[in-house]
């Protein structure tokens, strides 16, 4: 019904009520007193209720229309208060940022820069890699991993950085156990997996999808991760760029799959899925978006 009822209607409605007089609103309106009196028509006719009792000698408000009129007051207020602070503040990067984000070295010195360069914004930042889908209310972003696509949560997504990966073991495991050609076999070997960072369930791939594995080691740690395929616990999944260091090396050896490979790591920022951004997240993603960018070129 919203979409059916126009602004000036409800402008006109609230002047006749506080004036009780269509001419006198039209004068406050500096409008015809014709289009007052159609609009106040349309409002009632779109509503399919009386809110003006008219006589020859008096105008007084239905019961309907005096509720009408004190749920309406404070919204045209507000709106008015909106569009005047829009105005003053369009560009002006302003206000508290609530955001929720991995405890990721890159990512701290960003935000504290982004706050140096805005003195304006009162940050507020909650270190966590998987938020629980009830701490996203009161959030202004999210930046979290993901593998494959994401669900949808009615939050608009924004790719940060993109992280190719792949499948890794130790020498000494693959001494103990055939190196897999597949991703059935690989299904069947002890494997390093997450906690509870991507819902538990690392193990996203290309072609086949999502893909249970056996595991009896579970980190929310890349760092661990790579600990523990380096003595040899499992096999594991990790960003290129943080194993080529062993991989040159030869302390770990790439799996190749011949018929798959691994869903890249994806960090995303998620905001609300208003069709214009505000200002102080936009400036922020901007922000943290060029940082990341610019590290990891």
């Amino acid at each position: 019904m919203l979409e059916n009822i126009e602004l000036q209607w409800l402008l006109s409605f609230q002047k006749v009520y506080e004036q009780l007089s269509f001419k006198r609103a039209a004068e406050s309106l500096q409008l015809p007193k014709s289009n007052v009196s159609r609009h106040v028509a349309l409002l009632e006719q779109t509503l399919n209720v009386r809110l003006l009792e008219r006589t020859t000698r008096k105008m007084i408000a239905t019961e309907a229309g005096e509720r009408f009129y004190h749920n309406l007051s404070p919204l045209l207020i507000a709106m008015g208060d909106m569009l005047h602070e829009a105005h003053q503040n369009g560009d002006v990067i302003v206000g508290h940022l609530k955001v929720i984000t991995p405890d990721l070295p890159f990512l701290a010195e960003a935000m504290a820069e982004f706050c140096h360069q805005h003195p304006n914004i009162q940050l507020s930042c909650d270190t966590q890699l998987d938020p629980e889908e009830g701490l996203l209310e009161g959030f202004d972003v999210v930046i979290r991993f993901g593998r494959g696509a994401i669900e949808d949560s009615g939050w608009v997504a924004r790719e940060l950085v993109r992280w190719p990966s792949c499948v890794v073991a130790s020498p000494c495991l693959l001494e103990r156990c055939p190196k897999p050609n597949s991703v059935s076999e690989l299904s069947r070997h002890a494997c390093i997996t997450s906690l509870s960072v991507l819902q538990g369930m690392p193990w996203q791939f290309k072609k086949v999808g999502a893909v249970n594995v056996v595991s009896c080691y579970k980190v929310n740690s890349g760092h661990m991760a790579k600990a523990a395929a380096l003595k040899g616990l499992g096999f594991a999944i990790l960003p290129e760029e943080a194993c080529r260091k062993e991989l040159d090396e030869g302390t770990l050896v790439k799996v190749d799959l011949w018929e798959d490979e691994p869903e890249d790591l994806v960090l995303y920022a998620l905001y609300s899925g208003r069709k214009y951004p505000l200002a102080k997240v936009k400036a922020f993603l901007d922000h943290i978006q060029w940082v990341v960018q610019r590290s990891h070129a």
